[in-house]
């Protein structure tokens, strides 16, 4: 009985996550971006509230983890934007949602989830400790490689100069891998099936305007 709930609940997330990220790529596409993207704040907290009810966020370690990689990823961007330190020169626009000190809340968010999900994406692939970090912490920094085109189109965020410097992705990557070898200590285990939904969801919306809009 509870494996089918889980199964259920599974289901139900994953079509959720297709179903906002395929209107909204279908919708952008045929000329309704700005309604769509405004709607960022949405997609994004819907998909929180998803991540918490299936992968689950259920024991004082997870969301311990979850609050440290929040402060953390929302620490480095507060460095980022205020001091152009660690990611290069950059300002957020305004369809990330509320900022605290220009940071939008949702940006810390995003750190924890990409890194609970990567973990569990890596975890399947190999159980070799360096390369499951490695892997899981590079899972993250293609995904952000493919978002950086559709940022300043989308008025997510915009670096000095345009494109986003290669400081920006060692930083990411360096981040992400401390990131990782935290929550890899810490032997937590999340749902497959909706973290690759997830993550793939993301790659092919952002994948897709970095291919077909370059």
């Amino acid at each position: 009985m509870r494996d089918k709930i889980i199964t259920n609940k599974t289901t139900v997330a994953i079509g959720v996550v297709w179903l906002f990220h395929i209107a909204a790529l279908i919708g952008i596409t045929i000329g309704y971006q700005e309604w769509f993207v405004s709607k960022t704040t949405l997609n994004l907290s819907i998909s929180l509230l998803l991540f918490i009810w299936v992968y689950p966020m259920d024991t004082a370690k997870k969301i311990g983890a979850f609050a440290l990689f929040f402060t953390g990823g929302m620490f480095a961007e507060w460095l980022g934007v205020n001091y152009g330190a660690l990611f290069g020169t950059y300002s957020y626009g305004s369809n990330f949602g509320p900022k605290l000190d220009g940071v939008p809340y949702l940006i810390g968010i995003y750190w924890g989830i990409l890194t609970f999900i990567c973990a569990t994406l890596a975890t399947k692939i190999t159980s070799k400790a360096p390369v499951k970090i490695v892997l899981a912490a590079a899972l993250m920094v293609l995904l952000d490689f493919f978002m950086e085109h559709s940022a300043p189109i989308f008025d997510f965020w915009t670096f000095e100069g345009g494109a986003a410097p290669l400081e920006n992705y060692t930083t990411w990557f360096a981040l992400a891998a401390i990131f990782q070898i935290i929550l890899h200590f810490l032997k937590q285990e999340g749902n497959l099936k909706f973290s690759l939904h997830l993550y793939v969801a993301q790659l092919v919306f952002f994948g897709y305007f970095f291919l077909f809009f370059g």
